[in-house]
C-alpha cells in the first residue's frame, strides 16, 4: 500500500448525529442549518472524501438522514447514551477493519483529519488515534480499529459513558493540529450557530 489513496478503502467514517442537542433547546443539531445547509452535511462532505466508505450515527429523523446519501445507524444502548454509543453502532456496522468519526457540530473539520490520524495510527501501531489542539483532546474525532468493538460492548455494558475512560484502557496516540485548531470549533448552542452564520 503505497498512497493514503489507497488506505482509504480500509476506513468507514461516520458522522455522530444521535445526541439530543440539549445545549440548543433540545432540537436535532445535525438538523440545524448553516448557510442554508444542515449541519451534518458539512460534515458529510468534508469527512466523505477521506474515507472509503461513510455512515451517519442518528437516533432521530433517520429519513431525513437518509437523504444524505450514506447508510444510517441507530445506537443499540438505549437512552441517548453519547457518542461512544454512536461509535458502538458504527464499529458494529462497519465493514472495514477501520473507523473514522467526527461530530455532526463541527462543520469546518481538516480536509485532512483522516489521513493525519491514520498516519499516526499506523506509526504507533496504536488501537486508537485522537486528534489534539494544543493541551486540549478532541475524543469525539477519532481513527480506531474494528476489533475494538467487544472490549467497547463490555465497556458499554458496565454502565460506562465516558470516551475517556474508555481511552484510558487503551493504546491511544494523541495527533497534534495545532496548525489548524479552529477546524474543530463547534457548535452547541442556538448563539453560536447565529454567530458562524455572520462570519
Amino acid at each position: 500500500m503505497n498512497t493514503f489513496s489507497d488506505a482509504r478503502e480500509l476506513i468507514t467514517g461516520v458522522v455522530l448525529a444521535g445526541g439530543q442537542g440539549r445545549r440548543m433547546g433540545g432540537v436535532d443539531k445535525g438538523m440545524q442549518r448553516l448557510r442554508g445547509k444542515p449541519l451534518a452535511a458539512w460534515v458529510v462532505d468534508r469527512l466523505q472524501s477521506q474515507v472509503g466508505y461513510l455512515m451517519i450515527s442518528a437516533n432521530q429523523n433517520l429519513e431525513r438522514y437518509a437523504e444524505f446519501g450514506c447508510p444510517v445507524v441507530t445506537d443499540q444502548v438505549p437512552g441517548f447514551a453519547g457518542p461512544l454509543a454512536g461509535l458502538h453502532a458504527a464499529l458494529s456496522a462497519a465493514e472495514t477493519p477501520l473507523v473514522a468519526t467526527a461530530p455532526c457540530d463541527s462543520p469546518f473539520l481538516p480536509d485532512d483529519l483522516v489521513f493525519r490520524l491514520f498516519s499516526a495510527l499506523t506509526a504507533a501501531d496504536a488501537d486508537l488515534a485522537v486528534a489534539r489542539t494544543f493541551d486540549q483532546q478532541h475524543p469525539v474525532f477519532c481513527l480506531g480499529k474494528r476489533c475494538l468493538l467487544p472490549h467497547l460492548t463490555d465497556f458499554l455494558a458496565s454502565g460506562e459513558r465516558k470516551f475517556a475512560r474508555w481511552y484510558a484502557t487503551l493504546n491511544v496516540v494523541d495527533v497534534p493540529f495545532d496548525d489548524v485548531a479552529a477546524a474543530f470549533e463547534n457548535i452547541n448552542t442556538r448563539e453560536e450557530l447565529s454567530d458562524f452564520e455572520r462570519d
